[in-house]
């Protein structure tokens, strides 16, 4: 029988296998001129889906105080008035924003605004405690986090959160992080079958961590949507106008090296009858049994094709070896600098 739930790392709490990522229905936010959201969203059919992927068994969603400039906690909430005891909720702090504007304004590590931030948070979800309450710098320099440690540790013993986390990509501080901090439980870094990062799981193994999957279906490249009719991205879209950072695509459409890596692996991931998101998101079920992936949705249909992988479960072992067959010379490339 299928398994659907793991835990959440060493907190011993038990989540969907599979989550909701909870960015894309926020809606626009700003960088100046650049866009940091994925454009306008119905916030009714948000609220559908959300309930459409609780119906379905997810129970957890993963949003941050940032997305939609603190418009997807607003909504996030809404949709779970009355069903909070259904949920697990993570969302994170270190991007404070403007919510009149909707424009980013930086960066804020400081224990204060840790604290200023759950307040707003917990405010906007409607509820006295997050469950998972997650640093968003994944660049920050060690020894500032670690200084958070003691906040996040009294946050825990008030009750405003049950454990917290770092979303980060850098094992060395995810290491850090979990040696000195009792309740982290969960790292949350970027993990696909395009883009493997074996040392973060194997410090989420070595420390009992879950691994929270950002980015499982690649912004949106995994799906067959992308794949069969690619199309551009509007100019409120984060792929429409990317940042430096993703280099997913370029215009809004798929940059020709990635589609092509998705091509070569498109029969392996399907060949049991799963579309090819489903595909993605039972590789990295079989990768590890840390991983939890939160791919994005927005749309009831969404909700429906990403949660109905958790009823395929890991990808078989012999699709699983073909996948790393097919991208064996990009498993052992030289990171890229």
């Amino acid at each position: 029988m299928t398994t659907t739930t793991r835990r959440l790392g060493r907190s011993g709490i038990e989540v969907s296998a599979i989550g909701m990522g909870c960015w894309a229905i926020g809606g626009p936010l700003w960088d100046g001129t650049q866009p940091l959201g994925w454009g306008e969203v119905d916030d009714d059919e948000s609220v559908r889906t959300v309930h459409r992927a609780l119906d379905l068994g997810a129970t957890l969603f993963d949003t941050s105080s940032n997305y939609g400039a603190g418009h997807s906690e607003r909504v996030l909430g809404r949709a779970l008035a009355g069903r909070r005891d259904r949920a697990v909720l993570a969302t994170k702090f270190g991007y404070p924003t403007d919510e009149a504007t909707r424009q980013a304004l930086g960066e804020d590590s400081t224990a204060g605004y840790a604290r200023r931030s759950l307040e707003g948070s917990l405010r906007r979800l409607g509820t006295d405690h997050v469950d998972l309450y997650q640093l968003h710098l994944g660049g920050l320099p060690v020894p500032r986090a670690l200084d958070l440690v003691g906040t996040l540790e009294d946050l825990v013993a008030e009750g405003k959160i049950r454990v917290y986390g770092w979303s980060t990509d850098d094992p060395a501080s995810a290491r850090a992080f979990a040696e000195a901090g009792p309740h982290c439980a969960a790292i949350q870094h970027d993990q696909s079958v395009l883009r493997d990062n074996a040392a973060m799981l194997a410090v989420c193994a070595e420390f009992d961590l879950a691994a929270l999957n950002r980015g499982p279906l690649a912004m949106g490249l995994l799906t067959a949507k992308y794949q069969d009719a690619p199309a551009a991205r509007g100019d409120d879209d984060v792929r429409g106008v990317a940042p430096e950072w993703l280099d997913w695509f370029t215009g809004g459409v798929p940059r020709a090296e990635w589609a092509q890596r998705v091509a070569r692996v498109r029969e392996a991931l399907t060949a049991d009858g799963r579309t090819l998101a489903q595909g993605a998101l039972g590789w990295l079920l079989a990768r590890s049994p840390h991983t939890l992936p939160i791919p994005g949705c927005r749309t009831v249909a969404q909700a429906e094709e990403n949660l109905g992988a958790l009823a395929y479960g890991p990808l078989p072992q012999d699709a699983f070896a073909e996948v790393e067959r097919l991208l064996a010379d990009l498993r052992t490339a030289p990171a890229e600098a």
